[in-house]
Protein backbone atom coordinates (compact mmCIF):
# COMPACT_ATOMS: atom_id res chain seq x y z
CA UNK A 1 0.00 0.00 0.00
CA UNK A 2 1.38 3.43 -0.87
CA UNK A 3 1.68 6.21 1.69
CA UNK A 4 -1.31 8.33 0.49
CA UNK A 5 -3.55 5.25 0.42
CA UNK A 6 -2.46 4.29 3.97
CA UNK A 7 -3.49 7.62 5.52
CA UNK A 8 -7.18 6.74 6.05
CA UNK A 9 -6.15 3.49 7.76
CA UNK A 10 -3.67 5.29 10.00
CA UNK A 11 -6.34 7.81 10.97
CA UNK A 12 -8.80 4.99 11.70
CA UNK A 13 -6.28 3.21 13.93
CA UNK A 14 -5.54 6.44 15.80
CA UNK A 15 -9.24 7.11 16.43
CA UNK A 16 -9.74 3.51 17.55
CA UNK A 17 -6.84 3.87 19.97
CA UNK A 18 -8.36 7.04 21.40
CA UNK A 19 -11.78 5.45 21.83
CA UNK A 20 -10.67 2.06 23.15
CA UNK A 21 -7.64 3.02 25.18
CA UNK A 22 -5.81 5.86 26.80
CA UNK A 23 -3.65 6.73 23.80
CA UNK A 24 -2.10 10.19 23.89
CA UNK A 25 1.12 11.78 22.77
CA UNK A 26 4.03 12.08 25.23
CA UNK A 27 3.32 15.03 27.53
CA UNK A 28 -0.43 14.89 26.83
CA UNK A 29 -2.54 16.78 24.35
CA UNK A 30 -2.06 20.53 24.05
CA UNK A 31 -4.76 22.52 25.89
CA UNK A 32 -6.36 23.66 22.65
CA UNK A 33 -7.07 20.01 21.80
CA UNK A 34 -8.96 19.56 25.05
CA UNK A 35 -6.34 17.49 26.85
CA UNK A 36 -4.32 18.13 29.94
CA UNK A 37 -5.81 19.05 33.29
CA UNK A 38 -9.60 19.32 32.88
CA UNK A 39 -9.60 22.27 35.33
CA UNK A 40 -7.43 24.23 32.88
CA UNK A 41 -10.20 25.27 30.52
CA UNK A 42 -11.63 28.61 29.43
CA UNK A 43 -14.03 29.89 32.08
CA UNK A 44 -12.76 27.39 34.66
CA UNK A 45 -10.70 27.77 37.79
CA UNK A 46 -8.15 25.73 39.68
CA UNK A 47 -6.12 25.83 42.86
CA UNK A 48 -2.38 26.41 42.59
CA UNK A 49 0.59 26.88 44.86
CA UNK A 50 2.90 29.83 44.25
CA UNK A 51 6.49 28.71 43.69
CA UNK A 52 7.88 32.20 43.11
CA UNK A 53 7.02 35.68 41.94
CA UNK A 54 8.68 36.38 38.58
CA UNK A 55 7.85 40.09 38.42
CA UNK A 56 4.92 42.43 39.01
CA UNK A 57 2.44 40.58 36.79
CA UNK A 58 3.79 37.04 36.46
CA UNK A 59 4.15 34.16 38.91
CA UNK A 60 5.41 30.58 38.72
CA UNK A 61 3.00 28.08 40.24
CA UNK A 62 2.44 24.39 40.70
CA UNK A 63 -0.92 23.06 39.54
CA UNK A 64 -1.11 19.46 40.66
CA UNK A 65 2.12 17.89 39.39
CA UNK A 66 2.67 20.52 36.69
CA UNK A 67 4.67 23.72 36.83
CA UNK A 68 3.16 26.70 35.04
CA UNK A 69 3.95 30.36 34.48
CA UNK A 70 0.91 32.54 35.04
CA UNK A 71 0.50 35.97 33.48
CA UNK A 72 -2.12 38.10 35.22
CA UNK A 73 -5.03 39.03 32.94
CA UNK A 74 -5.94 42.67 32.46
CA UNK A 75 -2.86 44.27 34.00
CA UNK A 76 0.63 45.30 32.99
CA UNK A 77 3.36 46.31 35.40
CA UNK A 78 6.55 48.17 34.55
CA UNK A 79 9.31 45.84 33.34
CA UNK A 80 12.05 44.48 35.57
CA UNK A 81 13.15 41.18 33.98
CA UNK A 82 12.48 41.59 30.24
CA UNK A 83 15.60 40.67 28.25
CA UNK A 84 17.27 43.59 26.47
CA UNK A 85 14.96 46.11 28.16
CA UNK A 86 15.83 48.56 30.93
CA UNK A 87 14.21 48.33 34.34
CA UNK A 88 11.26 50.74 34.16
CA UNK A 89 10.12 53.31 36.68
CA UNK A 90 8.14 51.64 39.48
CA UNK A 91 9.01 48.14 38.18
CA UNK A 92 10.92 47.06 41.31
CA UNK A 93 8.14 48.45 43.53
CA UNK A 94 5.48 46.55 41.52
CA UNK A 95 7.47 43.31 41.86
CA UNK A 96 7.90 43.91 45.60
CA UNK A 97 4.16 44.50 46.03
CA UNK A 98 3.37 41.30 44.11
CA UNK A 99 5.79 39.42 46.41
CA UNK A 100 3.94 40.77 49.45
CA UNK A 101 0.55 39.87 47.97
CA UNK A 102 1.39 36.28 46.94
CA UNK A 103 4.19 34.73 48.92
CA UNK A 104 6.15 31.66 47.92
CA UNK A 105 4.26 28.54 49.00
CA UNK A 106 0.93 30.36 49.21
CA UNK A 107 -2.25 28.83 47.83
CA UNK A 108 -4.06 30.80 45.14
CA UNK A 109 -7.05 30.25 42.90
CA UNK A 110 -6.54 30.82 39.19
CA UNK A 111 -9.68 31.86 37.30
CA UNK A 112 -9.57 31.75 33.55
CA UNK A 113 -11.33 33.92 31.01
CA UNK A 114 -12.03 32.98 27.39
CA UNK A 115 -8.43 32.48 26.20
CA UNK A 116 -6.29 30.17 28.32
CA UNK A 117 -2.74 30.90 27.12
CA UNK A 118 -0.73 33.69 25.56
CA UNK A 119 1.64 33.38 22.62
CA UNK A 120 4.47 32.48 25.02
CA UNK A 121 2.55 29.51 26.45
CA UNK A 122 1.87 31.16 29.82
CA UNK A 123 -1.47 30.57 31.53
CA UNK A 124 -3.58 33.72 31.59
CA UNK A 125 -5.49 34.09 34.85
CA UNK A 126 -7.22 36.27 37.37
CA UNK A 127 -5.41 35.41 40.60
CA UNK A 128 -7.17 35.21 43.96
CA UNK A 129 -5.24 34.74 47.19
CA UNK A 130 -6.34 31.58 49.02
CA UNK A 131 -6.28 32.91 52.58
CA UNK A 132 -8.74 35.77 52.03
CA UNK A 133 -9.84 35.67 48.35
CA UNK A 134 -8.08 38.98 47.60
CA UNK A 135 -8.25 39.70 43.85
CA UNK A 136 -4.52 40.25 43.24
CA UNK A 137 -4.84 41.71 39.73
CA UNK A 138 -7.21 44.40 41.05
CA UNK A 139 -5.05 45.21 44.08
CA UNK A 140 -2.03 45.87 41.85
CA UNK A 141 -4.06 48.35 39.78
CA UNK A 142 -5.70 49.95 42.83
CA UNK A 143 -2.30 50.57 44.45
CA UNK A 144 -0.83 52.13 41.29
CA UNK A 145 1.60 49.27 40.65
CA UNK A 146 -0.05 48.24 37.36
CA UNK A 147 -1.89 49.83 34.47
CA UNK A 148 -4.75 48.12 32.73
CA UNK A 149 -4.08 46.03 29.66
CA UNK A 150 -7.29 44.86 28.05
CA UNK A 151 -6.72 42.19 25.40
CA UNK A 152 -9.78 40.62 23.82
CA UNK A 153 -11.33 38.15 24.43
CA UNK A 154 -10.12 38.18 28.07
CA UNK A 155 -12.06 41.23 29.25
CA UNK A 156 -14.38 39.96 31.99
CA UNK A 157 -12.97 42.43 34.56
CA UNK A 158 -11.93 45.25 32.20
CA UNK A 159 -14.51 47.72 33.51
CA UNK A 160 -13.63 47.11 37.17
CA UNK A 161 -9.89 47.41 36.47
CA UNK A 162 -10.39 50.62 34.43
CA UNK A 163 -12.27 52.22 37.35
CA UNK A 164 -9.52 51.23 39.78
CA UNK A 165 -6.87 52.68 37.47
CA UNK A 166 -8.76 55.97 37.14
CA UNK A 167 -8.97 56.24 40.94
CA UNK A 168 -5.26 55.41 41.41
CA UNK A 169 -4.23 57.90 38.73
CA UNK A 170 -6.42 60.67 40.17
CA UNK A 171 -4.98 60.04 43.65
CA UNK A 172 -1.38 59.88 42.36
CA UNK A 173 -0.85 56.41 43.85
CA UNK A 174 2.19 54.35 42.97
CA UNK A 175 3.58 54.90 39.49
CA UNK A 176 0.99 57.59 38.79
CA UNK A 177 2.64 59.88 41.33
CA UNK A 178 6.24 58.76 40.80
CA UNK A 179 6.76 58.27 37.08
Amino acid sequence: MTWPRALPWIALLLVAGLVLGDVRPPGGWPGWLGGGDPALRPGGSTAAQVERVVDGDTIAVRVGDERERVRYIGVDTPETVKPDAPVECWGPAASALNKRLVRDGEQVTLRFDRELRDRYGRLLAYVYRGRDRLFVNARLVRDGAARTLSISPNTAHAGELARLQADARAAGRGMWGAC
